[in-house]
């Protein structure tokens, strides 16, 4: 009997990998990732990002074929599909479903005076009862400055989509989008579980120009008959799943109970916990999205928290401080070789830019506490690890504020997680057990596409297979460790 597959997207705005998961085994059969270089970012102005759609699509399609020649499978083969993106991307279409301009991506900042602009005449508790967040700079406010500054792209438009959403309808030829992809956009009212009609008057458009809402988990779509001959899959093969990366990074640790924290740690940190009734951080320090198992029944929200300066700075440290050659696993070894706390040397870490943990402010990095007799390269290295930790700590108070009580902390293996005096750190300073696992975005989506097919019963067993790599229980002892902490809070002007 042939195996049976699920397929998983994951559309980057370096590149789109692809992935097969054995239905049988929840093993990874096949993945790849297309182009093999970091894919174009179209910057025609300083702070502007746009990518084409139709590049996400060519690159989907360039690494389904490579995935399925590896292991020899036909359409036939592969059961349901799951689609993880890019967040907070604007693409607008037509009727006849063309593409009007580029993608607006992520990293683009033009949309950021409309979003203020917004906050500010709509009211700022308004908009953070309503919507969780500031408009700020995110689909809704991108699409402001579409209306504005080209218009008669604005008035072709038909429907508005997120990027997952443009590739959901390449496959289906139906347009949709979900709860969730709304609420990354800024557009989902969670006061009154609709779109945000407030805001869409606000800024002129029309509330039709929202896709369709279909269910994060549930045969959204099914391949259509012109996509079936573009891509070799099936005719009619249900496409299940679709989240965001950061909530679907989440479903990948399976990270879906309040209290469950979801954690990366590379050039930058991410921090996405989940909450269990529907709340804000009245400052802003962290954003509010529906996560993707969020019902009008049952609240479950996720907590997104980056952190500019975290691999950044241990990249920093290993070029300009460490000794030369070393590599991170002996780095991390040098770290060891010195107590707890660097004996009262603190590293401050924000040095990519404005933290938002920090109300958008932009202090930079420092060191504290040099002594010229005692503190040497393994002081800096091991103060740097710390500092990073700390910052991570520092952004799940403001989560705790929110009312989340945070018991464990999944990650994936890699990055910073793979060092023990980071892991051993964060865990003693938040009080939380860290689990790592081998995981992977576009296998979290395959087996998402399980749920939403009806596969798998639940995400237990989806992700029953998931392959434990290491625990770190928070210390028992932690005394120097808290010390270290509350003496690097003192650096902090918040």
């Amino acid at each position: 009997m042939a195996k049976q597959y699920l397929l998983g997207l994951d559309i980057g705005s370096s590149s789109v990998k692809a992935s097969l998961v054995d239905i049988e085994t929840g093993a990874m059969a096949a993945s790849a990732f297309y182009p093999e270089t970091e894919a174009p970012i179209k910057a025609v102005k300083a702070g502007w990002a746009e990518q084409a759609p139709d590049m996400w699509w060519s690159n989907a399609k360039l690494a389904l074929k490579k995935i399925m020649g590896e292991v020899s499978a036909t359409g036939d083969d592969i059961k349901a599909i799951g689609i993880s993106y890019q967040m907070h991307g604007l693409v607008c279409v037509d009727k006849n479903k063309n593409v009007l301009r580029d993608a607006i991506i992520w990293c683009d900042s033009r949309a950021v005076p409309y979003g203020e602009k917004a906050f500010k005449d709509l009211g700022e508790e308004k908009c953070l009862s309503h919507l969780l967040n500031s408009p700020g700079n995110f689909t809704a406010s991108k699409l402001a400055w579409v209306k504005e500054n080209e218009p008669e792209v604005f008035s072709n438009i038909y429907k508005v989509l997120l990027p997952g959403d443009y590739i959901a309808m390449k496959l289906s030829g139906e347009i949709n989008t979900t709860v969730s992809g709304l609420s990354e956009g800024i557009m989902w009212d969670f006061k009154d579980s609709k779109p945000a009609d407030f805001l869409f008057d606000y800024y002129g458009f029309p509330n039709d120009i929202v896709a369709d809402i279909v269910p994060t988990f549930a045969v959204q779509s099914c391949v259509s008959k012109e996509a079936a001959e573009e891509t070799g899959l099936k005719e009619g093969t249900p496409i299940s799943y679709r989240a965001g990366d950061q909530p679907n990074n989440a479903l990948s640790l399976n990270v879906l109970k309040p209290g469950e924290i979801a954690a990366t740690g590379g050039t930058s940190g991410v921090v996405y916990g989940v909450l269990g009734d529907i709340n804000y951080d009245p400052k802003s320090r962290v954003n509010t999205f529906a996560h993707v198992n969020h019902s009008k029944e049952e609240t479950r929200l996720g907590v997104l928290l980056c952190i500019n300066g975290t691999g950044i700075l241990n990249a920093w440290i290993k070029r300009t401080v460490a000794p030369e050659g070393i590599s991170y696993a002996e780095m991390n070894d040098l770290a060891e070789s010195v107590p707890v706390g660097a004996e009262g040397l603190s590293v401050i870490p924000f040095g990519n830019g404005a933290e938002r943990i920090l109300e958008n402010e932009n202090p930079g990095a420092s060191m504290h506490g040099i002594n010229f007799n005692i503190h040497t390269k393994a002081h800096i290295v091991r103060a740097a690890q710390e500092g990073i930790a700390f910052s991570f700590a520092y952004g799940m108070e403001i989560m705790k504020q929110m009312g989340m009580e945070i018991t464990t902390i999944k990650a994936g293996h890699a990055n910073l997680f793979l060092s023990p005096l980071f892991r051993k750190t964060l865990a003693a300073v938040t009080g939380a057990t860290i689990v790592l696992y081998e995981t992977d975005g576009s296998v979290g989506a395959a087996k998402g596409a399980g749920i939403g097919a009806g596969i798998y019963k639940d995400s237990d067993e989806a992700f029953s297979t998931l392959k434990l790599r290491a625990v770190e229980h928070p210390v028992a002892e932690n005394a120097d460790y808290t010390e270290a902490y509350n003496r690097w809070k003192k650096y902090i002007k918040h």
